[in-house]
């Protein structure tokens, strides 16, 4: 007759559960699978699946009960690792939408809004166009199945134990945190320079015929200028893009790495 203790019964709910939190974690706080219009069933589906493959290759997991205080304390560490690591690829999604929020600014559209369901808030439209433009980037790069693969290496950098994290790793997220204005700002800064010279231009121009009226002529020609700058500089994008993946990539497992305990 088979019999199962409640200590095996543990030892399996453990392995599958701790896993499980932290994938689930980061899917619902990285970039696209995190989506709210992403079904919640297909994310639980995902996180089960990935659970199922990933979970007979890590090592041996902690003998705690996972019902005991150590036990949700190590289900908590789960939560703020995935949830710090989906944050981090977030990052660079922000930071393109910063540089459209710069463009939009300088091409005077900072009045043309969208409703962003994803964060429920305005959003300027070249900001809009330009983070669909990079999620297509990412997908096309199979960014979505790279950053599953990082999550199941980050197992391996920042395994499942009792042990808090480190400190470093918040730090790490900290100075990450600063990629939204440097990246955005190089993103934006060729429509930036491109328009203060057409700025600069038609103050010139007003100086030269005051009669000018520069609420009727200055904004078109900003306007024009800042989508045929737009148009030409779009090509030089994708690379930029595919490097803020790759970045991005790079980071996430760089905060796995950190917030792995100090051996004394």
């Amino acid at each position: 007759m088979l019999t199962v203790t409640s200590a095996q019964l543990s030892a399996w709910l453990a392995t599958f559960l701790w896993p499980l939190v932290r994938i689930g974690a980061l899917i619902a706080s990285s970039p696209i699978l995190g989506n709210p219009t992403f079904p919640k069933r297909a994310k639980i589906g995902l996180a089960v699946a990935i659970t199922l493959v990933v979970a007979p290759t890590l090592d041996v997991m902690p003998q705690v009960d996972p019902g005991s205080a150590v036990g949700l304390l190590i289900l908590a560490q789960q939560v703020v690792i995935g949830v710090a690591m989906g944050l981090t690829m977030r990052i660079v999604f922000v930071a393109v939408e910063m540089a459209g929020n710069l463009i939009g600014l300088q091409m005077g559209l900072g009045f043309a809004t969208f409703f962003d369901p994803v964060n429920s808030a305005q959003v300027p439209v070249v900001a809009q166009f330009l983070g669909l433009l990079f999620t297509l980037v990412f997908l096309a790069l199979n960014g979505h199945l790279l950053m599953i693969e990082v999550l199941a290496d980050s197992f391996r950098a920042f395994p499942i134990s009792a042990q808090p994290p480190s400190a470093q790793a918040w730090k790490v997220m900290a100075d990450w945190g600063g990629e939204i204005f440097r990246s955005g700002l190089l993103l934006a800064l060729p429509m930036i320079a491109a328009l203060l010279i057409a700025n600069l231009s038609i103050g010139i121009m007003t100086r030269a015929a005051p009669q000018l009226n520069i609420f009727a002529v200055g904004f078109p020609i900003t306007l024009a200028a800042g989508f045929v700058v737009l148009f030409v500089t779009l090509p030089y994008m994708a690379p930029l893009f595919e490097r803020l993946t790759y970045d991005g990539l790079q980071m996430m497992m760089q905060v796995a790495r950190a917030a792995r305990p100090e051996i004394p």
